[in-house]
């Protein structure tokens, strides 16, 4: 074997000490001997041993027949789980019947009487995509344990090989896109554990997100016992700052797996072992100082495995990122005291995260917002104080909103409606007493206010929508044609120009749009609120009937144009025949101006209107549906299967605005019945919130639109910098920030930033669960909560995945109401609207929707979402279409099925089985 001082990855031996090898091998060693090599050579104690190098594997391997099966497995879909299966078995049988190589095997024997005459050891699988920072492939190959004897110590080797190809494993790589050829597996060999007690060790809490806490599972004999599930282990959490133990739950450690003479392992019952714990305090504290010293060493928490032996010796036998982890925000808190910060991603209905160059232009809209109210911006590209960005997504500093008394009489009542389950997670942060209330006069909020509302004339507004509402109406469509003009680029500009422009659209005109516009639907609201003490306070559902199917919505009248067009297809047989052809050769025929002029008119007339929207639409890195109408026209296929007039969207959306009417006609005459007066007043207060509540969608649009425009400039500066060579692409642009665009057009090449770029977004397009609030030390307060058993909005059980079991009880998941009606439908869960199908009726089940989702909205029979509050995107167009919704469902999509059958009522909030 070769000792070097440092790793040599240049080194071409198939067989390596552990001391030899470091983080720059995991091509060669893999994630579990990289990591195992860099705690030996930290100082840490690690069992002596080797590492058989991928090297060995390829070497052992090669063979055309496993190339063959390379490339099949490369071309078969990720959810062909019986042809992955198949293939999957043909390599693992491939590589069970090579020949290992004369010199690997003598390597193997050398190295292995190094560790001394018939030494027990453990023989684990490495895989080059193995214990990475962004995905943990943990558990997908083989270990084998307790191997005796040098010819047992070569088949354990020949049987991890073959690991790499099993049906988990390849189903794994699959689904996370890792092609075929480019895993290989590494092996290491090492020195068994005589352990009296093993387990895990997490130095940050997995559960709660808490850096400072050390979490300890353990029980007696090999550590297997705990990692496999097999036991319910002794569970400890420490804090880490002052070694405290803050839980101690004694598990019942029913079995322990221990090592038999001359090889292999045994299961073996032992009852009663549950009254005494496994691990003593000093034990405990020495598992917490090891974790902490790898914790340091690799710059980030980790999740090890550790042994000790019967002499009292601690190993350490293991150690990978804690992937679950959600990020920290990435500009730290100034000082010692807790920050809290908000996830206004997640306000936005948007979980996915934001390209590095949609992030810039947020940063720029926020420094924008800042600088009106008089905040000191000291870098506008760097956002202002209270911006953070943590996992891609955009968050906000809402520790002196949380420390103000206006701040939290406001901002919840405003997440009330936006994010309800935000705002219960806020509310409860209010008796920390960490963040006790240090500021109580509104005085220093209203001086930033104050101005803002000033320079947008924003009493002028709501004193002409009371008077001269559509003279308000008006004022609103001229606010979108001033900012039309701001966005023309004279013919002719240069990059840098172009560039110079979007930041001045960014920094400067879009955030004008908002104050100017977002008046009126307040009012509108407000108004509403009045015409219900005018009537008597009839309740909130009968208030919320009279947002039905709103007139000036730029979003419900987006998605009816785009339901007549669907009529004037289907009324054409021609066109509507595109339809049965698949959405990218039609989007490529819509391209080449090849489509039957019926469905080619009248969707070019539709993107010229609504082109600049998409999905996750505040990102100016996400392409356009001008740029891609493949979204739209798969919701036009949707739409041209609706064969029930009743369900025809636009027949729902006046049932509901005669309905909406008509309960205007009962709140006047409840009112009127109290006095005239009253009666003229509540018509004339619901009259204007029909007129302005739909403007609600307005200012966003006009942000929509200026975005369009923005990423059409930036497209241009792409394409002039792919031209240059400093990018490989034109829509690389989108991965890097304007700093970074700038130097490009200085010349200064981009490739290496932007191929960095790319894999951390499509590294955290994988992550599922997102944080809405969190702490400054990494806490999760939802999760502390849920925990502790504070929040109890949906009942959970043992029952099983889907809402029938749910719970024992009624399997009912709740959240909040957001629009009034029942139904009781088959369920389609829909985690992405591009190409999504829905079938007329059906119940649409997402994570969050934000306008690029709505035109799902016109044929879905009802509408369930994990976030937002009654008066979200979601929830709003759920009302105008007359279906009903609720929201603010936790895990909704994990817990209801496609073509599981619900019953949906949205004026309840509750979901349930169908009886």
């Amino acid at each position: 074997m070769e000792h070097p001082g440092e790793p040599d990855p240049a080194g071409d031996s198939p067989v390596l000490a552990l001391e030899c090898l470091g983080q720059g091998m995991l091509a060669k060693v893999g994630g579990k001997a990289a990591n195992l090599g860099e705690l030996a050579r930290a100082g840490l104690p690690v069992p002596a041993g080797f590492c058989l190098t991928t090297l060995a594997y390829l070497d052992a391997t090669a063979s055309p027949a496993l190339a063959d099966v390379h490339r099949a497995l490369a071309a078969t879909a990720p959810d062909d789980l019986a042809g992955l299966a198949s293939l999957a078995a043909k390599a693992r049988e491939l590589v069970l019947d090579a020949d290992v190589p004369a010199g690997i095997d003598a390597a193997v024997r050398a190295a292995y009487a190094a560790l001394g005459a018939d030494r027990a050891v453990a023989v684990r699988s490495s895989a080059t995509a193995e214990d990475l920072p962004f995905a943990s492939f943990a558990g997908q190959q083989d270990t084998f344990l307790n191997v005796v004897g040098a010819d047992a110590v070569l088949a354990a080797v020949r049987r991890c090989w073959a690991s790499l190809w099993t049906d988990r494993a390849v189903t794994y790589r699959a689904v996370q896109g890792i092609e075929p050829s480019a895993v290989s597996l590494a092996v290491v060999v090492q020195r068994m554990v005589d352990a009296a007690v093993a387990g895990v060790l997490f130095t940050a809490n997995p559960v709660t997100g808490r850096r400072h806490e050390a979490v300890i599972d353990a029980s007696p004999g090999l550590g297997e016992a705990v990692v496999s599930g097999a036991v319910n282990p002794d569970h400890f959490v420490l804090d880490g700052a002052t070694g405290r133990i803050l839980e101690r739950r004694l598990g019942d450690k029913g079995m322990i797996i221990r090592p038999l003479p001359g090889g292999g392992t045994e299961r073996v019952a032992q009852p009663g072992a549950g009254l005494a714990p496994s691990l003593d305090d000093a034990q405990l504290a020495a598992l917490e100082l090891l974790g902490r010293r790898a914790e340091v060493h690799f710059g980030s928490p980790q999740d090890l495995e550790w042994a000790i032996g019967q002499d009292g010796a601690v190993w350490l036998t293991q150690s990978r990122p804690i992937t679950t982890l959600y990020p920290m925000p990435e500009r730290p808190p100034s000082g010692p005291a807790p920050r809290v910060y908000l996830c206004f991603s997640l306000a936005q209905g948007l979980t996915r995260p934001l390209t590095p160059m949609g992030l810039a232009g947020i940063r720029l809209i926020a420094s924008s917002v800042a600088g009106a109210a008089h905040f000191p911006v000291p870098v506008p590209r760097e956002g202002p104080a209270p911006y953070a960005e943590a996992g891609q997504r955009i968050f906000f500093d809402l520790t002196p909103v949380v420390r103000s008394k206006a701040g939290r009489a406001i901002v919840p009542r405003v997440f009330d409606v936006m994010e309800a389950r935000s705002a219960a997670v806020l509310r409860n942060l209010f008796a920390d007493p960490r963040f006790s209330v240090t500021v109580r006069s509104p005085w220093r909020l209203l001086r930033h206010i104050v101005p803002v509302a000033a320079r947008a004339r924003v009493p002028e507004t709501l004193i002409r929508g009371l008077i001269r509402p559509e003279e308000a109406l008006r004022r609103a469509d001229h606010v979108g044609e001033q900012l039309r003009v701001a966005l023309a680029v004279p013919a002719g500009a240069t990059a840098t120009q172009r560039l110079d422009h979007v930041e001045r659209i960014l920094g400067r005109d879009v955030f004008a749009v908002v104050p100017a516009i977002l008046p009126l639907p307040a009012l509108g609201f407000a108004l509403l609120a009045v015409a219900g003490k005018l009537a008597g306070d009839p309740g909130n559902g009968a208030l919320q009937e009279v947002l039905r199917g709103l007139p000036n919505n730029v979003t419900t009248e987006m998605d009816l144009d785009l339901w007549s067009l669907a009529t004037v297809i289907r009324n054409d047989p021609a066109s509507a025949a595109v339809f049965g052809d698949p959405l990218p050769e039609i989007a490529r025929r819509y391209r080449a101006a090849d489509l039957p002029g019926v469905v080619q008119s009248g969707l070019s007339d539709f993107l010229g209107r609504y082109g600049q929207r998409a999905v996750a639409e505040i990102d100016v890195g996400m392409p356009r549906w001008s740029d891609d109408p493949t979204h739209i026209l798969g919701v036009l296929a949707n739409y041209l299967r609706v064969d029930d007039p009743a369900l025809a969207p636009d027949r729902q959306f006046g049932r509901a605005a005669r309905e909406a009417e008509a309960q205007v006609g009962r709140l006047v005459a409840a009112a009127g019945q109290r006095s005239r007066l009253r009666g003229a007043l509540a018509r004339a207060a619901l009259r204007r919130t029909r007129m302005f509540a739909g403007l609600r969608e307005l200012p966003k649009y006009y942000l929509v639109e200026a975005f369009g425009a923005v990423r059409q400039q930036l497209a241009a500066v792409g394409a002039e910098l792919a031209a240059a060579g400093t990018l490989d692409a034109a829509e690389d642009i989108f991965f890097v920030d304007l700093a970074e665009a700038h130097r490009g057009v200085g010349g200064e090449a981009l490739q290496g930033v932007v191929a960095q770029r790319r894999e951390a977004y499509a590294a955290e397009l994988g992550r599922r669960h997102i944080p809405r609030v969190l702490l400054s030390d990494g806490t999760e307060p939802e999760a502390v909560q849920i925990k502790a058993g504070q929040t109890g909005a949906v009942q959970t059980g043992a029952g099983g995945r889907g809402p029938a079991g749910a719970d024992g009880s009624a399997g009912q998941l709740s959240g909040t109401p957001a629009s009034a009606g029942t139904v009781t439908a088959r369920a389609r869960v829909i985690l992405n609207p591009q190409g999504a199908h829905l079938e007329p009726g059906e119940i649409l089940v997402a994570p969050s929707t934000d306008p690029g989702w709505t035109p799902l909205f016109l044929t879905a029979g009802g509408l369930v979402m994990e976030m937002g509050g009654p008066n979200s995107h979601g929830a709003v167009v759920a009302r105008e279409y007359g279906i009903p919704a609720v929201v603010g469902v936790p895990d909704a999509t994990a817990r209801i099925a496609t073509g599981d059958n619900v019953t949906v009522d949205g004026a309840a909030g509750t979901v349930m089985p169908a009886r």
